[in-house]
């Protein structure tokens, strides 16, 4: 038992701290809302610091529950990291509007409990944990700003297409529990090599599927991606976008490699699908969107569709790849975010219409370089780092002989460049429009210039060290 609770440390610090800062709120009030960010910021560089995996093998606790290896470390620390900048993007923004409480934090913690349960599960129960205290804290985050219709409607929405999808994943649970014997992946694992996939173990991993699929975005379990985050404030959106899309997409790796790896014929055709559909559309239902956080969500479901397509090659160099993309792709997002944060009208109401990020270039040059170093990237556009995992995953996929799924990827690629190059021409070509007010949160400035760096070029430094953190992290499933 000592050995289990050793291993579930970082989600134990988390813990502590979430309660421990719950009773601060309900003491203290909103006044303490600034330290409490400060205290849960520090709760996750406490936790990251302790995460097993990194410097070590981790281990198995609580009779194969639990699973704390070097890929649960990795996304783990990603997880981390997302949630930290998305913390204090969203400490700034909700000062400025005068309602940011307390209790804003503590939500955030539990999630990333939530989360590192999520890729440390080795059982189906533990995954379905893990997956429902995300959910529960996410709805919330959803309405947080509660006297607005808006963000009202999108914790609304967001919860009662996240019950359904809980009950889509918890009956397939039950269908591979029932043909199966067991919930532990490895055992799942064993039985359908052992006798084959039969028929109600197929419905099981095709409802399992469907459930995760809503939480990484994937079509056609997309639905309530472009109205949430279009509805919630925007650091909520930001989150969204980065920090549970990470847990997500490590989650359904860790379930189709472990629990069905001897069933890859029958997941691969479902990854499939979603890959496609996701970039397709993706790339497609973006062009008209005329509001930035629409458009970003569309973006989002796009490259969750290039980040299937490494995952359909079901090797160790296409899971790699899965995990290099997902550490580019949330300094990309959360920068894109991050601008989005700063357009807000001379009265200082936020504005979120691509017609007025017009002629930004000569109103506010800094944001507006920055806004297209991440479009760029956003779109693969060579030399800046956002090239780089696209090419890592459809390499993964040539070499698994999926070479077809690559060049239809690279297809899809080029549709969804038009609408980010097409804010880029608003920004640097179109006449200008009313200027933003200027922004004083200096700590929201630093972190896009850190995510505008990281994906910039300069990133390319960075591919020996993240090469080897994948490919150890990979490993571990294989």
């Amino acid at each position: 038992m000592g050995n289990s609770l050793a291993l579930t440390l970082p989600e134990i610090i988390l813990t502590l701290a979430a309660l421990a800062l719950l009773m601060v709120a309900a003491y203290a009030g909103d006044k303490s809302a600034r330290l409490a960010t400060w205290l849960a910021l520090a709760a996750f560089v406490a936790a990251a610091l302790v995460v097993p995996g990194v410097f070590d093998r981790g281990g198995v606790g609580f009779d194969g529950l639990f699973i704390a290896d070097s890929f649960a470390a990795f996304a783990k620390i990603l997880v981390y990291i997302a949630a930290a900048v998305s913390l204090i993007a969203a400490a700034g923004w909700f000062r400025r509007d005068g309602v940011y409480r307390a209790e804003y934090p503590v939500l955030i913690l539990l999630s990333a409990v939530g989360m590192g349960m999520m890729v440390s599960a080795g059982d189906l129960l533990t995954l379905y944990v893990g997956l429902e205290l995300l959910s529960l804290a996410s709805y919330v985050l959803a309405a947080f700003q509660r006297k607005d219709t808006r963000s009202a409607e999108a914790g609304l929405k967001y919860f009662v297409l996240g019950a359904l999808a809980s009950g889509i994943l918890l009956y397939g649970i039950s269908l591979l529990y029932g043909f199966t014997g067991s919930t532990l992946f490895h055992e799942v694992s064993l039985a359908v090599g052992r006798d084959g996939l039969s028929i109600g173990e197929l419905f099981g991993i095709v409802f399992v599927l469907a459930g995760i699929a809503f939480k990484v975005s994937a079509v056609p379990f997309h639905m309530w991606t472009p109205d949430v985050y279009e509805g919630a404030p925007t650091p909520v959106a930001a989150f969204f976008a980065s920090a549970p899309k990470v847990a997500a997409v490590a989650l359904l790796v860790r379930v189709v490699i472990e629990a069905m790896g001897p069933a890859t014929d029958a997941w691969r055709q479902i990854i499939i699908f979603m890959a496609l559909a996701s970039t397709i559309l993706g790339g497609v239902a973006a062009i008209s969107q005329p509001n930035i956080k629409r458009l970003l969500a569309y973006s989002s479901i796009n490259n969750i569709g290039f980040i299937l397509i490494g995952l359909a090659a079901g090797t160790r160099e296409g899971v790699a790849s899965v995990l290099f993309y997902l550490a580019v792709y949330i300094a990309m997002t959360l920068g894109a975010f991050l601008c989005v944060q700063r357009m807000r009208d001379a009265e200082g109401r936020p504005v979120e219409t691509i017609a007025s990020l017009s002629g930004l270039s000569r109103t506010n040059p800094a944001l507006a370089a920055a806004f297209a170093v991440f479009m760029f990237s956003l779109a693969g556009v060579p030399p800046l780092f956002g090239f780089w995992p696209k090419f890592l995953v459809f390499t993964a996929a040539v070499e698994a002989n999926l070479t077809w799924l690559a060049a239809v990827g690279i297809a899809t690629s080029v549709i969804g460049a038009f609408y980010y190059l097409m804010i880029v021409k608003t920004m640097y070509m179109d006449e200008p429009a009313p200027a933003y007010e200027k922004s004083p949160d200096r700590a929201e400035g630093i972190l896009i210039a850190l995510a505008a760096l990281f994906v910039s070029p300069l990133g390319y430094f960075s591919i020996p060290l993240l090469d080897a953190a994948t490919l150890n992290a990979a490993g571990a499933l294989f």
